[in-house]
């Protein structure tokens, strides 16, 4: 383990191996504001478009691409979400920092993927760097910071 470490993209890393707090960038706030986008407003989620509808799944530590599979206000499904997997605690993290729209601009966001019941917990069997969950869906979440 290594408790507060620094990520790549700035983030500290709890002494689990999970992701720390994150302020959410101003652009995203505004970004937010300007499409009625507000904190708690969600839809679902697959997590990783490569194994949409399938289960298990094996999340991996890194960049993800996530698919919106109904509507998240203005947000068509099918929209892509873009954010980065942590595997390093006993649950999965995934934290989403853009959003690209089909038929629009690509623009910055925050929200979360979140299961309730700890269904984002990972599998006993998961590999270190990697977490095996039972669904491929999830819900994601609208948040004005990362906790």
């Amino acid at each position: 383990m290594c408790f507060g470490c620094t990520t790549p993209g700035g983030v500290s890393l709890r002494s689990d191996g999970s992701p720390g707090p994150q302020e959410c960038p101003e652009k995203a706030l505004e970004a937010m504001r300007i499409l009625n986008l507000r904190v708690g407003d969600g839809a679902t989620v697959d997590l990783d478009v490569n194994q949409s509808l399938t289960s298990p799944i094996t999340l991996y530590d890194g960049p993800v691409e996530s698919m919106l599979t109904n509507s998240l206000g203005p947000l068509p499904p099918v929209t892509r979400l873009y954010g980065r997997v942590w595997t390093g605690g006993p649950q999965v993290v995934v934290r989403y920092y853009e959003a690209h729209p089909p038929d629009g601009e690509p623009f910055p966001l925050c929200a979360v993927a979140r299961l309730a019941h700890g269904q984002m917990q990972k599998k006993p069997e998961s590999t270190p760097g990697t977490a095996i969950l039972e669904f491929s869906r999830a819900g994601v979440y609208i948040v004005n910071s990362f906790r």
